[in-house]
């Protein structure tokens, strides 16, 4: 097994691997060295569903960390990118556990947890645990992205039409078809795993700001999901900001710019 760089060492072109979970699936992840301190914290990369770190997003945060001296953690979830695993055999729990294996591993000090589409709620997950282990001063502030929590459920199984509901319980399986390139497959595992690990029916607290950048314009995630993230997270120092013509991805340059600014502003 092949350890994960240490924070404050280059990994270059070939990513470093550490082992999660009890069938040691192998987490590809990349570290760019910088500071990682309570007045500089470090940042984590949280990707989306069926995304890999070396989207445009997660480049841009990395060549940022590089400019700046900050240290900028991304991964791989298994069954995404250079990480070993099928998708299919996919998770909420189980890629909330690859990141929480990078978390704990990987990183040093604080971190600002950026976390877009589904990795908003695997940020959230994240936060929930670090609450629950009495370890909210590692966690300096989410910024979510198109945050998606409780879409299996929520944006997934309540749009889907009966006969679809039907194939995913008596096959195990539907391929959705998507516009970001191959069918995505879903599985009857996906969605009730995702039941278990719902966090919007009730408010909460992460203890500590949070940033959330939703474009209007998004097909995949409504602008409306976001706010309903905001009216949980009552009691945190808590911006949604809303791009007019954005997108689902908000991989354009003025994009960008919003995530850096939010991931400055907060750290």
């Amino acid at each position: 097994m092949s350890e994960p760089a240490p924070a404050g060492t280059e990994t270059g072109a070939t990513p470093s691997f550490l082992t999660a979970g009890d069938d040691a699936r192998q987490i590809a992840l990349r570290v760019t060295p910088g500071r990682s301190t309570p007045t500089h914290p470090g940042v984590l990369w949280c990707g989306g569903f069926l995304s890999d770190m070396r989207g445009t997003k997660a480049e841009a945060l990395a060549e940022w960390g590089a400019r700046t001296d900050r240290c900028v953690t991304r991964f791989d979830y298994s069954g995404h990118g250079e990480s070993s695993g099928a998708f299919e055999q996919g998770t909420i729990s189980r890629w909330a556990e690859d990141a929480f294996a990078v978390f704990d591993r990987a990183t040093q000090g604080p971190q600002i947890v950026v976390g877009s589409s589904m990795g908003g709620w695997i940020a959230l997950l994240l936060a929930r645990a670090l609450a629950a282990r009495g370890e909210t001063g590692r966690l300096a502030a989410l910024v979510l992205i198109a945050p998606a929590p409780d879409f299996t459920d929520e944006l997934m199984w309540k749009a889907m039409p009966d006969e679809v509901r039907a194939a995913i319980m008596a096959e195990g399986r539907w391929v959705r078809p998507s516009q970001y390139g191959s069918g995505q497959v879903i599985t009857r595992a996906l969605i009730e795993d995702g039941r278990r690990n719902l966090v919007l029916g009730a408010p909460f607290a992460v203890g500590c700001p949070v940033r959330i950048l939703q474009g209007v314009a998004d097909p995949d995630v409504p602008w409306q999901h976001a706010l309903r993230l905001v009216t949980c997270l009552a009691e945190d120092d808590v911006v949604l900001s809303l791009i007019k013509d954005g997108d689902h991805r908000l991989s354009r340059p003025e994009d960008l710019a919003r995530i850096l600014a939010a991931v400055e502003e907060v750290g």
